[in-house]
């Protein structure tokens, strides 16, 4: 295929055969040839094929082969003649990040680190499979959770009112219909609020380290030597459930509306049709199920620093920054050819980064833009950024969501063979736990690429902006 060099940032992929609309990557030239060799530009590709899509179909510089788009892909569809997929959205729906500050610092609390880690460990249950023994829901609560996202978990004693402010769509997205998810995906949701699950899902006490932009970190509470607990986790075994009992419908769906498709794993269905309302009530439930995970996994956080610091929630302040969706079909409003239009817009691997000025942006946080969480391995950094203009003029209001794999799990575990990973981290001074030495194998930093390295490009493209450097202390893994 034909890749267009078309900034120091920016590439198209040229549009042929089939393709509705080009292709767009975002990626430096020293990344070309890693993602030349990956299958993800094919999927770039096959997206653009798919009715509807508006723009282009987007690749950012994290990204690698995912079922159906590519992870780190972004596509927007015209309600009336475009299509859902949920290839588009993947497994893990709504899989997101969350923030907190706090009003410590990494000196004064350094030497309570093991402490810290092994509380967070105890109270909140990681690995494959992994449930809550204190918090088994009927399934009649777990469809009220489906309804009420985050908000339930508040009311029920898992947080304070004024988190719900610093969440994408307040922790609730519009529109979920329990009655669209199937009874195996209730049940596997039963004893999982609250659980981190496993691959690269994690919990990590961070210090501050650098700070880019001093308004943007002043607005979003952020100093230097802070710590502060990135949390990364979605919709558990409900989620997963919920897009498996989907693929086949849209499969069939696919067929029977006369859709042509490049992969079967773009199985999709016309937005307008029943099969895809269903699937769209049944994901809106699935995203709000994350929500309220990660709104239980705050509680239990603050629930860890007050038992190993003896401090209260005035003293510790652990207030949320901000908490973001990964994989997500939202309707949102969208400059096209200069005119404002609803558009279904996917993200798969992609974080929102709306501009400055925009409504859905916590007044708090307006005039610096929406806030965006891009994690790395975990030895090395995250960082924080905020949205810009070129994102919302290019990217329908998106940016990357992460490092993004370079080495696949399989590869890595056997690069990890007799290493003593858990040392490695020590070394780097960093603690870490988990529930098994398999997910450490996967996850060792090199699978991964330098999460710097994509930042740059986000922020040189001007889709994004750097506000501040976190460095792990602490992370717990499944």
């Amino acid at each position: 295929m034909e890749l267009i060099r078309e900034s120091e940032y920016r590439w198209e992929v040229a549009r042929e055969g089939a393709m509705r609309v080009p292709g767009r990557l975002y990626a430096s030239e020293a990344m070309i040839d890693a993602i030349r060799d990956d299958e993800c530009l094919k999927q770039v590709v096959n997206v653009a094929t798919l009715p509807g899509i508006v723009g282009a179909s987007i690749a950012m510089p994290d990204v690698h082969w995912g079922y159906g788009f590519p992870i780190g892909g972004v596509a927007a569809f015209d309600p009336d003649a475009g299509v859902v997929s949920p290839g588009g959205v993947g497994y893990d729906i709504n899989c997101g990040v969350r923030l907190l500050r706090s009003e410590l610092t990494a000196t004064s609390i350094r030497d309570r680190m093991r402490d810290l880690v092994n509380s967070m460990f105890r109270n909140i249950p990681s690995g494959v499979g992994s449930a809550r023994r204190d918090v088994k829901l009927t399934a009649a609560q777990v469809r009220r959770v489906l309804l009420s996202g985050a908000s339930w978990a508040v009311a029920n004693d898992y947080g304070r009112g004024e988190d719900l402010d610093h969440i994408e769509a307040q922790g609730c997205i519009p529109g979920p219909d329990p009655d669209c998810v199937s009874a195996r995906a209730i049940e596997r949701g039963r004893t999982q609020l609250g659980t981190l699950g496993s691959g690269n899902h994690f919990g990590e006490i961070q210090r501050v380290t650098e700070i880019f932009d001093q308004d943007a970190a002043d607005a979003l509470g952020l100093f230097p030597d802070q710590i502060t607990v990135t949390l990364h986790s979605g919709s558990r075994g409900l989620g997963y459930q919920v897009c498996d009992d989907y693929l086949q419908l849209m499969l069939e769906a696919a067929r029977s509306y006369g859709i042509q498709l490049p992969d079967k794993q773009l199985c999709c269905a016309p937005i307008k049709s029943k099969e895809a309302k269903r699937y769209l009530g049944a994901m809106a439930a699935a995203a709000n199920f994350a929500f309220a995970n990660r709104q239980m996994m705050t509680h239990w956080v603050r629930v860890s620093f007050e038992e190993v610091l003896g401090l209260g929630p005035r003293d510790l302040g652990l207030d949320v920054v901000y908490d973001v969706c990964h994989n997500i079909a939202k309707f949102e409003r969208h400059i096209v050819d200069g005119r404002e239009k609803t558009l279904c817009v996917h993200r798969k691997g992609a974080t929102r980064a709306f501009a400055p000025g925009h409504p859905e942006i916590p007044e708090a946080y307006r005039a610096v833009g929406q806030p965006v969480l891009i994690p790395g391995d975990m030895g090395r950094y995250s960082y924080v950024l905020v949205g810009t203009e070129g994102a919302q003029r290019e990217t329908w209001g998106s940016t990357c969501h992460g490092a993004g794999r370079r080495m696949s799990r399989s590869a890595a575990a056997r690069s990890a063979r007799g290493r003593p990973i858990v040392r490695e981290m020590e070394d780097r001074g960093i603690i870490v736990r988990s529930e098994g030495r398999n997910t450490l194998a996967e996850e060792i930093p090199e699978a991964y690429k330098d999460v710097a390295e994509v930042v740059d490009v986000v922020h040189g493209a001007g889709i994004a902006k750097k506000v501040a450097k976190l460095v792990p202390m602490g992370v717990i893994k499944g």
